[in-house]
């Protein structure tokens, strides 16, 4: 079996560095961060949820896009999940042996990409094109998101980076092939059982 990779010569000193902050830090705002690295997530749902309601409550086609989001958040995750079988890289707080502010995940819970960081990021760029408004708020929340993982110890920089951007990249061009077909989509889920997602009555 090839052995695990381990990245603390990428950006091991940036890693320590906000890892001694965070140690330096009021225990209030460490909680609250490592409560929203945990159950963040959760955030992105609801924005999912209010960009399908506005978007069915207002007839557009955009409502095609909007039911597909969750289906291209876990596209992207997907991608992210291959990327970690095939780098295999150790956490940092197992290659650095450093304490940090979440519990450190057991070997073989491998590091890059960051899985929270892509999901949130690809969850951001397909609400984007259905909202630009709850894009953005998902985008910001996606930023934070990556950020947090990186200040609980559980990643490096750039795990969460590389989560990022394969997150990013994955939701642009599935949401743009879907797009294409968008009209499309809507008239043949219009004469199916599915149309109530579409439309209000």
């Amino acid at each position: 079996m090839t052995p695990a990779y381990n990245g603390s010569g990428i950006d091991g000193t940036a890693y320590t560095d906000v890892n001694d902050l965070a140690h330096h830090t009021p225990a209030w705002l460490n909680n609250l961060i490592s409560a929203w690295s945990l159950y963040g997530l959760t955030v992105f749902a609801v924005l999912m949820l209010a960009a399908w309601w506005q978007a069915r409550r207002s007839g557009s086609p955009s409502a095609v896009t909007a039911l597909a989001v969750p289906l291209i958040t876990l596209a992207g995750f997907a991608a992210d999940l291959l990327l970690k079988l095939v780098v295999r890289e150790d956490r940092p707080c197992q290659s650095l042996h450093v304490t940090v502010l979440e519990t450190c995940p057991a070997p073989g819970d491998w590091s890059f990409p960051s899985n929270h960081a892509a999901i949130a990021s690809a969850a951001a760029v397909a609400l984007l094109f259905v909202s630009r408004r709850l894009g953005t708020i998902a985008l910001i929340a996606a930023l934070l998101m990556a950020a947090s993982r990186v200040w609980v110890g559980v990643h490096y920089p750039h795990d969460v980076l590389a989560g990022l951007a394969v997150g990013a990249l994955v939701a642009a061009t599935c949401t743009r092939a879907v797009q294409r077909r968008q009209d499309a989509l809507a008239d043949r889920l219009h004469h199916s059982p599915l149309r109530p997602l579409l439309t209000t009555p």
